[in-house]
């Protein structure tokens, strides 16, 4: 204001330029042709508001609403300044406290009027510029900074907070948008998101923090929104954040399969197991064929059970597909372990899905099947049994520690130095490695050969370690097990079942292979069953001999003592059994060597019972690989008929 001139002051405007301040942002302002000193206010709704441009004649402006008052605060300042007239009446003077301060001639200015013309112009004591203030503190200055900061619609508070609202907003959306990005990397990866640390001065503070530093370390706007530099009510990294974030991602999962189901019959496979916080759980997947005609395996859910009866389970799998509008009548198969309460024929799983929809018919996993005739074997025979209880021991005896695994490999390694230089080990590139006893796995056949192939071929090594462990000075070896593990392995019967055992397991090696990597061909399949079957049976019954003259020669090299085949076997307590003495020659190709091959034939034709096995071998017929190369009319019409004839109508069922 110190720089307009005083003129300025008792210029009277007639209009309003667009240009001398900023529009009001609900009305326009005018100078009412009626009255010169009033102003009329338009709004947008064309309502006319009188206001008195004579401050002493004019409402108080705190008879006002307080939403209206900047209004018309606004309304007053763009009708711009008004010569004062030299009585004001000292209404309402007393009701609002609107004198700046307590000195004399302060209200001259805004409601008592302005009379000392004669100051005007007496130098440093005018009363303009002692109004003014020589300050930018001074009350003068100070209203008007506030008339700017009134008329000027960006510093408004509402215009502030809504700015800073937009600001934090988006820093909000940035924030939670770096974190989902952080948690479908971790579920797509399948890696773990927290660690047992995750404070600030934490060295590694799990996955999802660390990879979410290093992205914000390459962009600063993502920086300065993440982590710490988040506000503590919304840092969206938090383990409850990740797990909300993993469940939105679940649900919309779920909705896709259950959208690419659509109204199609599906197959039901389930596995339920243990976590690691030991809480039992069950995972649920279908199988289907989708719209295009392709076949989907998808993985549908993951459910906490209280307990593994075939009735809860039952219950959980029902809540979870009618929960996902699936109907159990459209299931046409279950997949499941062989376990009792799973494949039990009268209170199993598949038969009391079966109950409810007698086309949903059970398929034990293939793969599966031969595990479990493994171990249904080895429950049988006895011999067998321990046999793998102390192959069990002399891998763990041998391989449990470095120093140990070291000294079969040094052992390995004079060993086929021997026998290169007798030239009874052939050389060449890639040939006499030194390798190490491999462990057998819970649920694979194969590894069971592998481990028993690596125990074969390292048995003198292992001898050789057995005797350093033995003859240890340290006292800290395990001697006495030593001691024994070495006495069997020396025995003849321990040599027998080991070759015994891995002829059986190279027998069924590609059915194997064929049922886990080549499940879809089920023809194949189905003629590898039937192959090992007749493989194992001509195995009975001509391969006695063979066995027994491997096993003697492989006694004989290693100076194991060979048992008189005609003398009578002592029971296991070393005496003889009084009535009915057997002799050894019984004992192994009788109580082991037929028992074992019959348990597993017997297991064989049970595990792959004729029923299941025709029901894929009609599906293969369906099989859309090579241009429908197995298609087959009369096959089809055998599966309908036999298998599904509800599922079709009369009027298909004749056009047959």
């Amino acid at each position: 204001m110190s720089n307009n001139k005083i003129d300025c002051y008792f210029k009277k405007r007639c209009s309003q330029d667009s240009t001398s301040s900023p529009i009001l942002e609900t009305s326009s302002t005018v100078i009412s042709e009626a009255s010169p000193t009033k102003v009329q206010k338009l709004d947008q709704d064309s309502n006319c508001l009188n206001i008195e441009r004579d401050p002493g004649l004019r409402k108080p402006i705190w008879d006002y609403s307080i939403d209206e008052r900047d209004k018309i605060r606004r309304a007053y300042l763009k009708a711009g300044p008004y010569q004062g007239i030299p009585k004001y009446s000292l209404q309402h003077v007393n009701r609002h406290g609107r004198r700046p301060s307590t000195k004399f001639g302060v209200n001259a200015f805004t409601s008592d009027g302005f009379q000392s013309w004669k100051r005007v112009n007496d130098g440093k004591i005018c009363s303009f510029l002692i109004h003014e203030g020589s300050t930018p503190n001074s009350s003068h200055n100070k209203a008007v900074n506030q008339c700017h900061d009134l008329l000027n619609p960006l510093q408004h508070i509402e215009r502030i907070i809504d700015k800073q609202s937009t600001k934090i907003v988006a820093k909000n959306r940035l924030r939670l948008k770096v974190s989902i990005d952080v948690v479908k990397l971790c579920a797509f990866q399948g890696i773990a998101f927290r660690a047992r640390n995750e404070r600030v001065d934490s060295h590694n503070r799990g996955n999802f923090i660390e990879i979410l530093k290093h992205t914000a370390s390459y962009n600063n706007e993502v920086s300065l929104a993440v982590l710490e530099n988040a506000p503590q009510n919304a840092s969206y990294h938090s383990p409850q954040i990740q797990k909300e974030i993993l469940s939105i991602y679940a649900r919309k999962i779920q909705k896709f399969i259950r959208e690419e189901i659509g109204d199609a019959k599906y197959c039901l496979i389930v596995d339920e197991s243990r976590n690691e916080s030991k809480r039992k759980q069950m995972a649920i997947v279908l199988r289907f064929v989708d719209k295009d005609g392709f076949i989907r395996e998808r993985f549908f859910d993951i459910v906490h059970v209280e307990d593994t009866k075939s009735s809860t389970l039952k219950k959980e799998i029902s809540r979870t597909l009618a929960h996902h509008n699936l109907d159990i009548q459209n299931i046409r198969g279950q997949g499941y372990d062989g376990a009792s309460n799973m494949r039990g024929e009268w209170n199993g799983l598949q038969a009391l899905f079966l109950n409810e929809c007698p086309y949903a018919y059970y398929v034990h996993c293939f793969a599966h099947r031969l595990q479990l005739i493994l171990v249904a074997t080895a429950q049988s025979v006895i011999p067998v049994e321990h046999f793998f209880s102390y192959v069990t021991v002399i891998v763990n005896l041998v391989d449990s520690s470095s120093k140990r695994h070291d000294q079969l490999q040094i052992a390995q390694a004079i060993r086929i130095e021997e026998l290169t230089s007798t030239n009874e080990l052939k050389t060449g590139r890639g040939k006499n490695q030194v390798g190490t006893v491999q462990r057998p796995g819970d649920t694979r056949w194969g590894s069971h050969l592998r481990s028993l192939r690596s125990l074969l071929g390292l048995f003198d090594s292992i001898l050789l370690t057995l005797s350093e462990i033995i003859n240890d000075k340290t006292g800290s070896s395990p001697k006495a097990t030593a001691d024994g593990a070495y006495d069997l392995m020396m025995s003849f019967e321990f040599v027998f079942i080991l070759h015994f055992v891995i002829e059986l397991l190279e027998m069924t090696d590609d059915l194997c292979e064929i049922l886990q990597y080549k499940s879809q061909d089920i023809l194949n399949a189905m003629d590898a069953v039937t192959n090992t079957k007749e493989l194992i049976q001509k195995f009975r019954e001509s391969g006695w001999d063979d066995l027994f003259d491997k096993v003697k020669i492989f006694c004989e090299k290693r100076e194991i003592d060979i048992p008189d085949m005609s003398a009578p076997r002592r029971s296991g307590r070393g005496r003889l059994r009084k009535e009915n003495p057997i002799i050894l020659e019984h004992h192994y190709r009788v109580d082991i060597f037929t028992s074992t091959i019959d348990s597993i034939l017997q297991e064989m034709n049970y595990r792959f019972d004729e029923n299941a096995v025709e029901l894929l071998r009609l599906s293969s017929a369906l099989d859309p690989r090579d241009g429908y190369k197995s298609f087959n009319i009369n096959e089809i019409c055998t599966l309908v008929e036999k298998f599904y004839p509800k599922d079709f109508n009369d009027h298909e069922n004749t056009a047959q």
